[in-house]
């Protein structure tokens, strides 16, 4: 096979920002990197891109063989390929961020690799440039937030509306109006709302909603502008 002369090769790898939510708190899902270099230390999930895949292709694999998590959203954030940010040889990164409800997929996670969940507010120090990663998967997921409704990846089935805003208080790291917020959400015409409530928070108990996936797919923009400005909703 005829090769691009006077070119140096490059290995290519995935890493998956995984964020999940337990009801309470937003965390990432980390690993002790099982090799050097920076073995032992904490990592996100990654590996490198077979021959015969492509990126898409990789990310759900690295997913699958680290975790056991399939089937989750997952979407590219972007390339990183700083000639320094691997020292054992010129390697580009593409980064993609999954969501996924914590409770849900507890049981998926592969013993193997000790995958752990850690708060994002308590996160440890990261190898290579993956503090940086995170940090743009946690910029591009405010902004996706704000205007589609994809933060209910997050959740289970049945959620409350103190649950949903938890979540997004969470996300954007502010406090939310309960009123507005409530009146916000609903407004959306996303939500089902179901005959039981959970009453484990209060006596009162709050109603369970489910999400309309049919009017999620057909009205994904009718979170537009949700969180338009979160520094003024507090």
């Amino acid at each position: 096979m005829t090769r691009y002369s006077r070119q140096t090769r490059m290995l290519v790898a995935i890493d998956c920002i995984i964020f999940g939510f337990d009801g309470q708190d937003l965390k990432l899902l980390v690993i002790k990197r099982g090799f050097e270099p920076e073995k032992g230390k904490w990592s996100l999930m990654g590996g490198f891109v077979q021959p015969d895949e492509g990126f898409e292709e990789a990310a759900a694999r690295t997913l699958k063989v680290l975790t056991g998590l399939e089937g989750v959203y997952m979407e590219q954030l972007m390339a990183f390929g700083s000639p320094t940010r691997d020292m054992m040889e010129r390697t580009i990164s593409v980064a993609y961020f999954a969501l996924i409800d914590i409770n849900t997929y507890k049981q998926q996670l592969s013993e193997e690799y000790r995958a752990e969940w850690i708060s994002l507010k308590k996160l440890p120090k990261l190898i290579f440039d993956h503090v940086e990663m995170v940090a743009q998967a946690q910029a591009r997921l405010r902004y996706k937030a704000a205007i589609h409704p994809i933060l209910f990846e997050l959740l289970p089935q049945k959620f409350t509306i103190p649950q949903l805003q938890i979540l997004y208080e969470a996300v954007y790291d502010t406090v939310f109006d309960k009123r507005n917020f409530s009146r916000k959400v609903l407004s959306t015409g996303l939500l089902v709302k179901q005959k039981d409530k959970e009453r484990a928070s209060s006596k009162r108990g709050a109603f369970y909603y489910k999400l309309d996936k049919r009017k999620y797919s057909a009205k994904f923009h009718a979170f537009l502008n949700f969180v338009a400005d979160p520094g003024n909703l507090k």
